[in-house]
């Protein structure tokens, strides 16, 4: 085990330890963030429109369903950003998406014949404020007229440096009782190195305008890792943060992969925190905020004890989907949009990626199918381990299943961050920035594919 040196003032004054120890070894290898099993890795071509049919036709009437509706375009484009997103520079472009986005909305619909319940809806991007309020009204309401839907949570995520007091009243009005804020850093310094500036004084306006109108389900994405990024950065950022009082913080590790993300070549590299400075910050942001009141969700999700997260760890339903850790359990989430992905129990199936060629594939009265996966047996399986791993921090294996995995996870078990229990393996305390690379054990397809992945802390 190694120790790492702290040096930022606010943790330093209360001569803390980190909050786990840190095994080094064992965060070598970079593993998927395990938003989904099988990863978008694993998709291929060879899943197909007619695959998509035919799963959506085995959607039964009472069956809940969440959708997602992918927004790809951003008035500005942050350099650090791995979302599928282009500049919201052209009216016609948006216009454009927006009637293909439409066509796509009653395309399923149709194939769905009111079966599925829809109980949760999110919006995301790129920014769904990229969009103009009236756009995003008609498009809602669209929704509402098209599926069968029952009382839903809707969820907005939004751009501050785009925000203002007509959007605030226009999710309102639309009964949006979630928003999620992109704010990753208040260091003016870091938000210019990876070009997304944004004074604080914008968001605390943010979140004003949207308290006024009673939207106070606000969650911020806030990274780590980020170029230029102190300690002392880190934790003035979650000071500031914490004063807001966000429901929800996820804290995410920046992930650099220019190779796979050409905006990304922006960033000097050169100035990325360490390994060893990674997990300190990982750690620090633990410390601040789980003593600020907030409980932490998974390895990357902190929650006030109010909020239905909260509530959903209480109950051990805790899921885990593309939007991250959720109290979402519905077992069909439609994506529509570009690159968008749909997950249901036996197929994922995700869209075209390129806007051009999801609209041509639509104007054919074509699902916009690109990629994707079939689920086997063992893969739905493996999927409930690695969720009950990383959701609920335990998971009861076969006796064959353990047998088979004791030498794997003997390295984690013998450093005390597994605990057994007969074949049920629980996670403990010091385990959670170890959850990814535990997880990453259980999943076949690590073993010969080429690593395209962040690190695990």
């Amino acid at each position: 085990m190694m120790t790492v040196a702290v040096k930022h003032t606010q943790f330093a004054r209360k001569a803390e330890p980190l909050a786990w120890p840190y095994y080094p070894e064992l965060l070598a290898k970079p593993v998927p963030r395990y938003t989904s099993f099988p990863t978008a890795v694993e998709f291929h071509e060879g899943v197909t429109a007619a695959d998509y049919a035919r799963a959506l036709d085995a959607v039964e009437a009472a069956t809940p369903m969440s959708l997602y509706i992918h927004i790809p375009y951003c008035d500005q484009i942050c350099w650090y950003c791995g979302c599928n997103t282009g500049a919201a520079n052209k009216t016609k472009r948006l216009t454009a998406y927006l009637q293909a986005l439409g066509d796509e909305l009653a395309m399923v619909a149709k194939r769905l014949g009111g079966r599925g319940k829809v109980r949760h809806i999110a919006f995301g991007g790129g920014s769904p404020n990229a969009i103009a309020p009236v756009d995003f009204v008609r498009l809602l309401d669209r929704i509402m007229t098209l599926f069968e839907v029952e009382k839903p949570t809707i969820s907005v995520e939004i751009d501050p440096r785009g925000f203002d007091a007509q959007w605030a009243l226009v999710l309102a009005a639309s009964n949006v009782t979630r928003v999620s804020m992109g704010v990753q850093t208040f260091a003016d310094h870091v938000q210019a190195a990876i070009g997304r500036v944004q004074p604080t004084a914008m968001i605390e306006q943010a979140m004003s305008m949207l308290h006024m109108r009673g939207i106070d389900a606000v969650n911020f994405d806030l990274m780590y890792g980020l170029p230029n990024q102190s300690m002392d950065d880190l934790a003035e950022t979650l000071d500031t943060a914490i004063a807001m009082k966000p429901s929800r913080i996820a804290l995410f590790g920046y992930a650099h992969l220019p190779s796979a993300i050409p905006r990304q070549r922006r960033i000097d590299a050169s100035n990325l925190p360490d390994a060893d400075t990674r997990f300190a910050m990982a750690s620090m942001g633990y410390q601040m905020l789980t003593e600020a009141g907030y409980r932490a969700v998974g390895f990357d999700h902190f929650v006030l004890p109010d909020d239905p997260l909260a509530k959903a760890q209480e109950a051990g339903t805790v899921h885990r989907n593309f939007q991250g850790f959720t109290e979402d359990d519905a077992p069909v989430l439609l994506g529509f949009g570009a690159s968008a992905i749909t997950v249901t129990p036996g197929l994922l199936v995700q869209n075209l990626k390129n806007p051009g060629e999801y609209r041509t594939a639509l104007a054919t009265n074509t699902l916009p199918v690109e990629r994707g996966v079939a689920l086997s047996m063992d893969d739905q399986r493996t999927r409930a381990i690695i969720n009950g791993l990383l959701c609920q921090g335990t998971a009861t294996l076969t006796t064959d299943e353990a047998a088979k995995m004791a030498g794997r996870l003997s390295p984690f078990t013998k450093r005390g961050l597994l605990a057994w229990e007969g074949t049920t393996m629980t996670l403990t305390h010091d385990a959670r920035p170890y959850a990814r690379t535990i997880a990453a054990q259980f999943d076949p397809y690590r073993d010969h594919a080429a690593p395209r992945f962040s690190s695990a802390i």
